[in-house]
């Protein structure tokens, strides 16, 4: 009798599951996308529960008043005043170019949105956890194309795109008011005892050159590589007017390097230590900030400074900043 009676609840529960699983399937609509690894992905119509390797994903899912569970971050302990720290309220799954796999499945996402040259070694791991979108992440006219796309896969198409008019238009209005005979020399790099820079096309390097600025190390070759390793003599052939650096913590090698002194920007005291919006620039949020940021320290005496909070505060809608 024990037998039987384990045997029909048994079944029972297993009826019990194939009938939700056909439900869910029946409910569950599906979207497909092809992503920047040239991949066809199927993704839930309407997902719910957003994992984001990069801040790119916090950053439109933000603006679009959506709250990710989980973010990977790019300094750890510090939470970017760009997105007013609300990732610190998101599981944490480590550093972007090393995400923590098993934290990321404890946060039961339903999308993972990541980025792709840090992530297509492990997509295969990722994909069993949920479905899992790549983006580049590099370039302004990818930031674009990459933020109608997320906004479309969150449900909200129309407020992407107009994110987009709104920032193309920003773009125009700010390189119009910028002194027209200047064009100063910048350069925005990572710290390190060789700098890496950006090239032109790369997103905060583009929106400095949209307004006047003169990129250091210039475009990049077809098919080539988003930045570059400037040596520090190279740096001082060139010699930057304004140097952007990423601020990823307090060891800065390159200036210890007796080069490094010798540098205009450096004797003029434009040397400014940025925030993860100028590495992390290709979301709606990020553009905007760095805009503002790049057209004050390139003219500051045409373009006041920012606060980068309060400008945040524009963009992401109130019911999520409490």
């Amino acid at each position: 009798m024990t037998r039987y009676v384990y045997k029909f609840f048994s079944a029972m529960g297993l009826s019990a599951m194939l009938v939700a699983g056909a439900a869910q399937a029946d409910d569950g609509k599906k979207v497909s996308i092809v992503d920047d690894r040239g991949i066809t992905v199927e993704v839930p119509a309407q997902p719910k529960r957003i994992a984001s390797i990069s801040y790119f994903a916090d950053d439109v899912a933000l603006a679009l008043g959506i709250k990710p569970v989980a973010s990977t971050y790019m300094t750890s302990g510090r939470d970017p005043a760009f997105l007013l720290g609300l990732t610190a309220g998101m599981k944490q799954i480590g550093q972007r170019a090393k995400p923590n796999l098993e934290l990321l499945s404890e946060a039961k996402p339903d999308l993972i949105i990541a980025i792709r040259r840090y992530t297509v070694g492990n997509a295969a791991q990722l994909q069993n956890i949920a479905p899992y979108v790549a983006y580049n992440m590099e370039l302004l006219e990818e930031s674009y194309k990459e933020v109608a796309s997320l906004s479309k896969l969150l449900g909200k198409p129309e407020r992407g795109e107009q994110l987009n008019a709104d920032f193309r238009k920003h773009l125009a209005e700010f390189a119009a008011k910028a002194p027209k005979n200047v064009h100063p020399r910048f350069l925005i790099m990572w710290g390190g005892a060789t700098p890496f820079a950006f090239h032109t096309e790369n997103t905060s390097a583009s929106i400095v050159a949209a307004i006047g600025g003169d990129n250091v190390p210039g475009p990049k070759s077809p098919g080539g590589e988003f930045g570059i390793d400037l040596s520090l003599e190279t740096m001082l052939e060139k010699d930057p007017e304004v140097i952007f650096v990423y601020d990823s913590g307090p060891d800065r090698p390159h200036e210890s390097n007796p080069i490094w002194s010798q540098l205009s920007a450096v004797k003029n005291n434009r040397v400014f230590y940025v925030g993860d919006q100028w590495v992390e620039t290709n979301g709606p949020i990020a553009r905007e900030i760095v805009l503002r940021e790049a057209a004050h320290y390139l003219y500051p005496d045409t373009f006041p400074a920012v606060d980068v909070k309060a400008e945040a505060a524009k963009l992401i809608p109130a019911e999520l900043q409490n």
